[in-house]
């Protein structure tokens, strides 16, 4: 099992990580007995376990489907779960909100669920987030975590995360309940479409009805909310989803299930060229610098084998370098270079001073950035050329190629690709 982190760690700043080996791999004795039941599944069991309590999931909403779809994913012990909502609680939820409670009316919706997950499973990470989903957040966001799930109440929100999903290569869980009914479907999953596939062109506004004008029995978002929380679950632990080229329909008077098949993934949907980008991080490759400003994994890997005095700075999220990392990596996310975090600076400019004494000074001190596939760490390379030069005088900043996939598919077969 991995070290779990308070829900107000954003990450650490310098220090070498621990080597992976390092890590527990384990479960402990109580994860046993609180999992007994679920463990003895042969479909999950302790792998299967051990998947979950590494995955991230996204909620994007936490009200009437978000609450039992979170409450149950803490329960079975998803070790990360992030709670996106920028509404308060109001009495009139709670006949369908499960999570939240008289006493909490008027606290952030976000704050009042991570709450009450920690109460029922405090092994797990809750991480709040009192916010709108924009443009300008979406896909940052959504990139830090390994499914997605939509329970918003909104056309807009939906189209929002379904496209940074793509563009993030996320599976997206998304459900919607009004009323007496309720449907489901997982876009962007095993070849099925994504949500702009099957709905090009969002629905007239005076057409689209929501809770507040249309009404919804508490109960029917609580069963589509625990579906999505199964194919969560199901996605999470390896055994596949059961609506990615299917959508569910519920009618809860007549008690009804109904299956409607869908198309694949449609070759001429039009979203790459929309957002003028390429649908996956795999396919996306940035070229901001020069060849003389970069080195390959291998040339990498010499400069280790020669214990030639270096630093080497892995600009991905803390989650990400949780995952796996290089020995003797200092961890300086992006968002806090790009912010220029003071702590961050300080903790490398006395890696790269201590560094420094091994050497004779003569030749430019090398600093070497990586992330996972090789973009971040061009964009890492161009301020930290700045910010060292001002501050340290003769040092060289690179990138590393490809960056740690690379890494992974060049020099090391045993180091984890994600």
């Amino acid at each position: 099992m991995t070290t779990v982190l308070d829900s107000e760690d954003d990450g650490g700043c310098g220090g070498d990580m621990p080597h992976p080996s390092a890590l527990r791999t384990g479960l402990s004795r109580l994860d046993i007995q609180r999992y007994s039941r679920q463990l003895v599944l042969p479909e999950l069991g302790v792998r299967g376990q051990l998947r979950l309590s590494s995955c991230g999931v996204l909620v994007v909403g936490c009200g009437g489907l978000g609450c039992p779809l979170a409450q149950y994913l803490a329960a079975a012990g998803v070790g990360r779960l992030g709670l996106v909502d920028h509404d308060v609680v109001e009495l009139n939820n709670l006949h369908r909100q499960v999570l939240h409670r008289e006493s909490r009316l008027g606290r952030s919706k976000a704050h009042s669920a991570a709450a009450a997950l920690k109460e029922l499973n405090s092994a797990g990470r809750y991480e709040p987030y009192e916010l709108a989903l924009s443009p300008a957040t979406a896909l940052d966001l959504i990139r830090t975590y390994d499914i997605v799930a939509d329970c918003s109440d909104n056309v807009p929100t939906r189209y929002l995360v379904n496209d940074a999903c793509v563009l993030a290569g996320k599976p997206l869980v998304s459900a919607s309940a009004l009323r007496l009914e309720g449907q489901l479907v997982v876009y962007n999953f095993q070849g099925g479409p994504c949500y702009r596939c099957l709905f090009p062109k969002p629905p007239p506004p005076e057409t689209v009805t929501n809770c507040a004008d249309g009404g919804v029995l508490g109960v029917v978002p609580g069963i589509l909310g625990s579906l999505q929380a199964l194919e969560v679950l199901k996605i999470a632990t390896g055994m596949g989803s059961s609506f990615s080229r299917s959508m569910l329909l519920f009618d809860a008077l007549e008690g009804r299930f109904r299956h409607i098949k869908l198309r694949p993934r449609d070759p001429k949907c039009d979203y790459e060229t929309f957002c003028g980008s390429s649908a996956t991080d795999k396919c996306r490759t940035l070229h901001l610098l020069s060849s003389e400003e970069r080195i390959s994994v291998e040339e990498y890997k010499m400069i280790l084998d020669n214990q030639v005095a270096h630093v080497l700075v892995d600009v991905r999220p803390q989650v990400e370098v949780e995952i796996c990392h290089l020995p003797k990596s200092l961890q300086m996310p992006l968002n806090k270079l790009e912010r220029k975090d003071e702590e961050c600076l300080k903790s490398l400019y006395q890696k790269i001073q201590e560094e420094k004494q091994r050497t004779d000074g003569t030749v430019a001190f090398p600093v070497y950035v990586v992330c996972k596939l090789g973009n971040d760490s061009q964009k890492a390379v161009k301020i930290l050329q700045e910010l060292l030069y001002d501050e340290l005088g003769l040092i060289s900043v690179k990138d590393i190629k490809g960056g740690l996939m690379a890494w992974a598919d060049k020099i090391d077969q045993d180091f984890p690709q994600y």
